[in-house]
Formats: structure tokens, C-alpha cells, sequence
């Protein structure tokens, strides 16, 4: 690399290019649904953003930006196909800058449906049947449609499918990772309201009931050893991870940004919280970064909560 010469200032760094995404198409489609997942991806996104105003929004970037969509359609004030795609074209000039357009379509009998289950009224209906809407904003954005870099047809996609393909499109795989939580909580103190998924684990031998153990917790290593002497707990234990394994990438690739996982016992403070520990310890193991929660864990000790010794 050559240096400056002497007495000058040194070239400024180069900047990466900011990139926008302009993600237009037919009302109804799923416009409003694909931004919502790039904002999750981690873009900046805005919606029903004057596109005259497009460039006075993007300034030159002094520093890595986070990615940026920008959605428009029919009901956008000043919305002018071929103006839009003048101003589009003059940004792709711009050497900082990386643009791209995606087009959500959809077939006009799917778009018909959609309007008669949500009873929602087309932007360009008005007095008029709304084929003749549908049809009038198909006829418009016929330009934009036919320039656009990418093109995603609807008309067969859920809702969830349009999001799965939306990540596959613009997500990375280090962007905004599920966030799995696992919690430990006592029965007798009220279920976990927003858990995914319970396990139940009284069925384990309660260390409550041993004088030497009742002021430990799930935490102690004596408290543990009573646990894993339990004959059923090494078998279920496993079987409880196993079928988290099996689950995890599943509701990831589901979409799903938080998964609640809460361990149970009656009181909330030994075999809830040990089994709560071991199985973060396994997922951890197994690549996924766990957050751990014990709800009870100071809880008051008494022989009531506890209930009737077996």
C-alpha cells in the first residue's frame, strides 16, 4: 500500500455501500408482512415513504449503516411509476450506494379473497367492484413490476411462508438468533404465563423432604447428587433433551424469534432449578446459547407449599 505524500492528509477510509431495498407490489399481497420481517432481520425499514423524497433520505454514509428498506405502493402520495424508477435509476449511480427493488405479486383471484375474508376496502376501488380495482392497480405498477430485480409471487404462500422466504432472500445466518429462555418455577405458586413449553418434574423424589437438604437449593451439588441418584431422572432427563434437540431448529426455522422453555416442581427451588441448570448446560453443548431463570428460587420455605410427603 503507498503512502500519502508528505505534507497531505491521509485518504479518508473507504465506506462500505449502504443498501436499500425498495419493496413495492399489489395491496394485499404482502408488502407489509415482508417488512416486518426484514425489520427482525435487523433492516431499518419504513413504510409508505414518499419516493420523491427518496434521495434528500439517504446521505452519504460516514460509517457502516445498518441495511435499509423503504416500502411504497399505490396508496404512497406522489406515486408515479416510471418517476419512481428515474430516481431509483439515478440512486444505482451512486457508487456508496447498493439498490434493489422487490416486487410482491399476486394473482388477482387469491387478492379477491383475501379482500372479501378481511373485508377490508382496495385503495383503488373506490365506488367500483373491486376486480376493477385489482385490475386498475395491476395496470399501474406494471412498470415497476417488470423492472424489478426480484419478483415474489404470493398467490400460493401462507403468511409464515412468505416470512421463511423472506429470511432465506435477506437473512444471514448471524443475524438475530432465537432467543431460547429456560426457567425453573414452582407449581404451587402459579404457572409461568408465557411458557412454550412445561415440563413437569415432580415425578422426581423431593429434597424438601431430606432435613439436611430442605435449605439448599437446586444450585447445591448435594441437592443434585439426591436428584441424579433418582432412578427416573437420568432417562427422562435425556428424553426431555432429545425432543428439545429435535424442536429448537425446527421452531428457527419456523420463524420464531423466543422459545420459553420452563421446568416445573411443587415448590420451585430444588428439582425445577437443578433440571433447569443441566439442560442449559446440554443445549449449550449442543451450540445454542440458553438465558437461565429461576422464579422461585428465593421463594419462602414451608412444609405447606410443599404439600403432603410421599
Amino acid at each position: 500500500m503507498s503512502e500519502a505524500p508528505s505534507g497531505d492528509s491521509p485518504a479518508p477510509a473507504e465506506t462500505s455501500k449502504q443498501r436499500v431495498l425498495l419493496v413495492t407490489g399489489l395491496a394485499g399481497a404482502g408488502k407489509t408482512t415482508a417488512l416486518q420481517v426484514l425489520e427482525d432481520l435487523g433492516w431499518e425499514t419504513i413504510d409508505n415513504f414518499p419516493v420523491r423524497l427518496l434521495r434528500g433520505l439517504i446521505s452519504r454514509p460516514q460509517h457502516q449503516q445498518a441495511p435499509l428498506a423503504i416500502g411504497f405502493d399505490s396508496r404512497t402520495r406522489g406515486f408515479v411509476p416510471q418517476k419512481i424508477i428515474e430516481i431509483v435509476e439515478h440512486l444505482t449511480r451512486r457508487d456508496d450506494l447498493s439498490v434493489s427493488t422487490l416486487f410482491i405479486d399476486c394473482s388477482s383471484g387469491e387478492l379477491e379473497r383475501r379482500y372479501n375474508e378481511t373485508r377490508r376496502r382496495h385503495p383503488m376501488a373506490n365506488d367500483r367492484p373491486l376486480q376493477e380495482g385489482i385490475r386498475a392497480e395491476r395496470e399501474l405498477l406494471g412498470p415497476l413490476r417488470n423492472w424489478a430485480d426480484l419478483v415474489v409471487d404470493t398467490s400460493e404462500l401462507t403468511s409464515n411462508e412468505l416470512q421463511q422466504h423472506v429470511r432465506t432472500l435477506f437473512g444471514d445466518e448471524q443475524s438475530n438468533p432465537m432467543t431460547i429462555t429456560i426457567s425453573s418455577f414452582g407449581f404451587a405458586r402459579g404457572m409461568p404465563p408465557l411458557a412454550d413449553l412445561v415440563f413437569d418434574m415432580r415425578f422426581l423424589d423431593n429434597p424438601h423432604w431430606v432435613p439436611e437438604l430442605r435449605e439448599q437449593t437446586g444450585m447445591d451439588e448435594p441437592v443434585g447428587e439426591h436428584i441424579r441418584r433418582d432412578p427416573a431422572f437420568a432417562e427422562s432427563f435425556e428424553r426431555i433433551r432429545d425432543l428439545l434437540l429435535t424442536l429448537l431448529p425446527r421452531y428457527d426455522a419456523q420463524g420464531k424469534s423466543y422459545v420459553h422453555i420452563a421446568f416445573g416442581c411443587t415448590g420451585g427451588r430444588h428439582r425445577s432449578v437443578f433440571t433447569a441448570e443441566q439442560m442449559a448446560q446440554g443445549l449449550r453443548s449442543a451450540g445454542f446459547s440458553p438465558t437461565v431463570r429461576h422464579r422461585n428460587l428465593g421463594s419462602r420455605i414451608t412444609d405447606e407449599i410443599e404439600g403432603i410427603k410421599r
